[in-house]
């Protein structure tokens, strides 16, 4: 089979290599997929690049966690009723040496979804990742029902994410963007309040909500701590998925005085009963007629290094996603 790997990590362009291997059989509680769509995370690209000191945690690492795709082969205690089925998973490189870019890609059954039939392939290729921190981000802190919670990056891949899981289950939802040219996208994701960010955000947000908000999804946690302190309530969370210096300063005294709780996500290592609720939550959501995501660019398997480089440097909204078909 076609598949693309990596022996040595450094630029996309140097290390990602495209050719034949051997097309996996499904283990015990594994399940195989014919793989139509790969898509491409931050992740992915920083574990290419080495972006957090981690060396080859294998000598070879075929790239993407998350895909979609179609079941033909079942290991032994896996069911029948899988065989044939439309299918997004997750998960595929996450301690494990084998991705989703690839023709074929082996995973424990436990990683794989049903897809619904109104949703497409591309659709549940870019799911996972993303869909799971977003769930995790919402809920983490509990039950957001008539809570007022803000979405920091409401218009990018986790933050969109966030924005739907949170309408769904009840809350009030602000969203912040970069620029207006992406206010449609976080309100068809349910934002009820969209800002941009900047100068004058906390006046802005307090407009619609008064007294504050409950809960923060951040995406950068170092530029925002100050103003999200300065917007939360008593009482308040941070669920934080990213951030944008490694070594962010965190003013105590201020967390302390408010009694804020704050949550620090990383998607490899949710429970096992988070990343189920995440992926029943967001095929209903699918399921609804949540559009999803905007799918900026199709790049064939052969072309893998421009995929990777497109989510580097992207030149618009949308998911970068890599085709096997």
């Amino acid at each position: 089979m076609r598949a693309a790997w990596y022996e040595k990590q450094g630029p996309a362009s140097e290390v990602l290599v495209v050719g034949e291997m051997s097309t996996p059989s499904a283990g015990p509680g594994e399940i195989r997929i014919r793989v139509a769509v790969s898509g491409v995370n931050p992740g992915d690209v920083k574990k290419r690049q080495d972006a957090f000191g981690v060396p080859m945690p294998y000598p070879r690492v075929i790239p993407h966690s998350d895909g979609a795709g179609e079941v033909d082969q079942i290991g032994d205690g896996v069911s029948s009723d899988w065989l044939g089925r439309r299918v997004w998973c997750y998960g595929a490189q996450s301690y494990r040496p084998f991705g989703t870019a690839a023709e074929w890609t082996v995973v424990p059954v436990e990683l794989v979804v049903p897809l619904p039939e109104n949703v497409a392939m591309e659709q549940g290729a870019c799911v996972g990742i993303p869909g799971t921190t977003g769930h995790r981000a919402v809920h983490v802190a509990g039950s957001v029902a008539g809570q007022v919670v803000l979405v920091q990056g409401g218009a990018g891949a986790v933050g969109l994410c966030a924005v739907q899981l949170a309408h769904r289950a009840g809350a009030f939802v602000i969203a912040t963007i970069r620029s207006m040219g992406d206010e449609s996208t976080a309100r068809r994701a349910g934002a009820d309040e969209v800002f941009v960010s900047g100068d004058r955000l906390v006046d802005r947000v307090r407009t619609v909500a008064a007294d504050g908000v409950d809960h923060i999804v951040e995406v950068a946690f170092g530029a925002n701590i100050a103003t999200d302190i300065e917007l939360l309530r008593q009482g308040g969370s941070i669920a934080a998925y990213a951030t944008d210096v490694a070594v962010p300063q965190i003013p105590f005294w201020l967390l302390v005085f408010k009694n804020i709780r704050v949550f620090f996500l990383g998607s490899d290592d949710f429970s096992p009963e988070a990343k189920v609720a995440a992926a029943r939550d967001l095929n209903e959501a699918l399921q609804a007629g949540w559009a999803g995501f905007e799918i900026a660019q199709r790049i064939p398997l052969g072309d893998i290094a421009k995929a990777h480089q497109l989510a580097e440097h992207p030149r618009g909204r949308g998911r970068v996603v890599v085709t096997l078909k």
